[in-house]
């Protein structure tokens, strides 16, 4: 381009500059007077379109005023209520208007109630008391036509407008009000048949300045209110005329005529948008304007070219040797060898690394064939893909080779064929780029990848891994029998799926470790959890723990999770548990869980001021068992035993094995020792019929003893002590019975079989 200083030196140059500038003003004033024609047509025909239309709505309002006029003079004159019904209707709405627009017309006495409906014989059952054309008459003395609110009908749900008119009893008092209803749609009608273009309509409001109609707009702005806006006191104050405003509802600049309609609280406006008025002055003004510009350009363009193509030639120049001294320093210091050879494979371009390699730097080989720089072997090796590449397809393969010292080199080989607009094939680019380094180091991952993929199959636990998304990578294959997942099947789902742990002690899901290793960026706390199987539903106990995978940027990558089976471990554990309170023959709890409910059972006891009972059991003739039929008939003995002595006592008791063949039952929230007793007849009758033990039906009986709390002890120790000398005292006195401890110095009392019982010790 030229200089500032070349452009304003030359005498033509100022003379273009003179004629764009008076090409530019006469435009300029043409446009402008374009402009204020176009306003004047908008501001004449807004105004006579507005008066047309005040005219017609005006005329439409008279016929529905005179109407309801005509009604309110008849329901005034007493005679007319007394008319029969149907002839007092036709009477009082002989008077109504009949047209498009109107609904029904209601009589409405001094409450508000309809009295008449000039669309029935029997009056709707309503009350207007609360509407404003009501009020109007009722409270504010409005005697002319009022014009209400717009408000949906309660008949049809369309917006109505409503028009009221009171009427009075001869003495002057007010009677009620006549109320007709003209619908909304009946404006959008009236205006239908104008279009003023976007942003533009007709605007209906009553004087306070709540909104009847706007059209085209429809009735999301009906009942609303411009009261207090710029343009409402404009429409109040100079009553007819046109201005310029922005609308209070929607921000829209508008031309606005307006004019009160008639000789009722109404505006009536024609508001048309100012951009759609000046819509078509302004693709005009764009016209002209734009083809003064293009002359004010064409002038002084004509002057500049000679100086900018003289330039712009130099500077291309000058340019294009800077290019080629760019791409040459970019290709030499390429780590690939690059060249580029004709159709005829002689050399038009090679940068420094393929100088090397043909072994002929710093010497240029422009103009050389390929075979002169190549070893006939190498030469002959190649040419079947020179010959496809020349026939149009791409050709990328890898080779190996060895340079000059005996190493080999791994490379892969691009021949990308170069075709002109016809598609004729005009030469090849050839690039070579050594790989021996990736190679290597592929071959290592892959070894260490085989390494670690024998490791994680070789280990007894789960292992899974996912990427930072939260997506499964890899499932070993105890992973896949503790999930049921397969590792093609679950690549790509999420971890929730796969790995989906749940609380072992109300099966609710617990949170992914996964997911919260990869969140926190740090390994998780081991997790103890149910795991499902996807297919068979097998539960697993695991142990889960997980940690994130992190680049050399520490950024995470991914995670992996371990999951160990502790199934085994946990029903171990739990069997231990229940060894250490429960008997290992009977399953019945041991005198260390028997202990823990007495203390329990005590305590409770002497909160509800009652009492408890200890009894200890011996079988009779159990010692005779186990010589006679051995020690493994005994034991199933004690089972049964045990299994009749649960069903003869209540649920909240608790029947222990203490050991051999001696039982000790706890018998908590009593009151005296009658319900003790009771038990004791259950558990004797228990032992009449005879145990089935290996074949044989064999009889054997049961001696206990009986103390209570808190009478015969304080403690579960002395209340052990009492009822064990109870029982040996039972077993003593002839076996097959009860007895009740007394007391210290007393002998014990036989309570069973006795019919009666005896006092309790002292």
């Amino acid at each position: 381009m030229p200089s500032f200083r070349q452009f304003f030196s030359h005498r033509l140059i100022w003379l273009a500059l003179l004629v764009a500038l008076g090409i530019g003003a006469l435009f300029a004033r043409t446009i402008w007077t374009i402009r204020n024609d176009e306003w004047s047509y908008a501001v004449q025909t807004n105004t006579n379109l507005a008066r047309t239309l005040e005219q017609g709505l005006a005329w439409s309002l008279d016929s529905f005023d005179k109407s309801l006029e005509g009604v309110a003079r008849e329901v005034a004159r007493p005679e007319v209520w007394a008319l029969p019904p149907d002839l007092r209707s036709r009477v009082v709405f002989d008077n109504s208007l009949r047209a498009r627009g109107a609904g029904d017309v209601l009589v409405l006495d001094a409450q508000g109630n309809v009295v008449l409906d000039s669309g029935s014989l029997e009056p709707r059952r309503a009350n207007f008391a609360d509407r404003d054309y009501f009020l109007a008459g009722r409270d504010h003395g409005e005697r002319g036509l009022f014009f209400g609110k717009p408000v949906p009908s309660r008949v049809t749900g369309l917006n109505i407008l409503p028009i009221s008119r009171a009427y009075y009893h001869p003495d002057g008092s007010f009677a009620g009000s006549v109320v007709g209803a003209i619908r909304l749609s009946y404006f959008n009608e009236l205006f239908g048949s104008l279009d003023l273009g976007p942003n533009s309509g007709i605007n209906l409001f009553r004087q306070d300045g709540v909104v009847i109609s706007r059209f085209p707009y429809g009735d999301s702005d009906v009942g609303k209110t411009i009261a207090g806006s710029p343009n409402l006191l404009r429409f109040q104050t100079e009553g007819t005329g046109s201005f310029v405003g922005k609308a209070a509802l929607d921000g829209v600049e508008r031309l606005y005529s307006f004019r009160p309609v008639g000789n009722y609280p109404l505006i009536l406006n024609v508001a048309q948008s100012t951009d759609t008025i000046l819509a078509k002055w302004t693709n005009s003004a764009w016209v002209l304007g734009g083809f003064a510009v293009l002359l004010m350009l064409g002038c002084l363009g004509l002057a500049l070219l000679f100086v900018r193509e003289l330039l712009l030639r130099q500077q291309v120049s000058a340019r294009l040797a800077e290019a080629e001294h760019d791409l040459r320093t970019i290709l030499d210091n390429v780590p690939s060898m690059i060249a580029y050879w004709d159709a005829n494979m002689r050399n038009r371009f090679a940068n420094r690394a393929a100088l090397e390699e043909f072994g002929t730097y710093p010497a240029p080989v422009q103009g050389r064939h390929i075979s002169e720089l190549l070893s006939d072997s190498r030469y002959a090796a190649s040419k079947p893909y020179y010959d496809q590449a020349l026939a149009g397809a791409l050709q990328r393969f890898e080779r190996t080779d060895e340079d000059s010292q005996g190493r080999r080199r791994h490379c892969i080989v691009s021949y990308q064929p170069d075709a002109d607009e016809r598609g004729v094939v005009t030469g090849l680019f050839v690039q070579v780029t050594d790989i021996t380094e990736r190679k290597r180091m592929e071959d290592e991952l892959f070894d260490e990848k085989e390494r670690v993929r024998l490791t994680l199959q070789a280990i007894g636990d789960a292992v899974v891994c996912s990427d930072a998304q939260g997506m499964v990578t890899y499932l070993n294959p105890v992973a896949e029998r503790l999930t049921g997942w397969q590792a093609f099947d679950a690549a790509g789902h999420t971890v929730n799926e796969v790995v989906c742990l749940r609380s072992p002690d109300n099966d609710i899901l617990l949170s992914n470790t996964l997911r919260t290793a990869i969140q926190l960026g740090a390994a998780s706390d081991p997790v103890r959890g149910v795991l499902v199987h996807r297919t068979s539903g097998q539960r697993f106990q695991v142990e889960e723990t997980a940690s994130p995978v992190t680049d050399r940027h520490g950024v995470v990558t991914g995670a992996v999770a371990v999951l160990r089976d502790v199934t085994e471990a946990v029903a171990m554990a739990e069997r231990m548990a229940h060894l250490a309170q429960y008997d290992a023959l009977t399953d019945l709890p041991n005198r260390v869980l028997l202990q823990d409910r007495a203390q329990l059972a005590m305590a409770q006891a002497q909160r509800d001021g009652r009492s408890l009972a200890v009894m200890y059991l011996d079988l009779d003739g159990f010692k005779g068992v186990n010589d006679r039929l051995g020690h493994d008939v005994g034991d199933v003995l004690l089972v049964q035993f045990a299994q009749r002595l649960q069903a003869a006592v209540r649920a909240s008791d608790t029947v222990c094995r203490q050991g051999g063949d001696e039982f000790v039952v706890l018998l908590p929230g009593l009151d005296g020792v009658e319900p003790a007793c009771l038990v004791a007849r259950k558990i004797l009758a228990s032992c009449n019929p005879a145990f089935d033990l290996a074949g044989q039906r064999v009889q054997v009986g049961v001696s206990g003893g009986i103390a209570l709390f808190p009478q015969h002890g304080s403690t579960f120790d002395e209340l052990s002590r009492h009822a064990d000398g109870a029982m040996y005292a039972a077993k003593r006195g002839g076996r097959m019975r009860f007895m009740l401890y007394r007391g210290p110095d007393a002998e014990p009392e036989v309570v069973l079989p006795e019919p009666a019982l005896v006092t309790t010790a002292k």
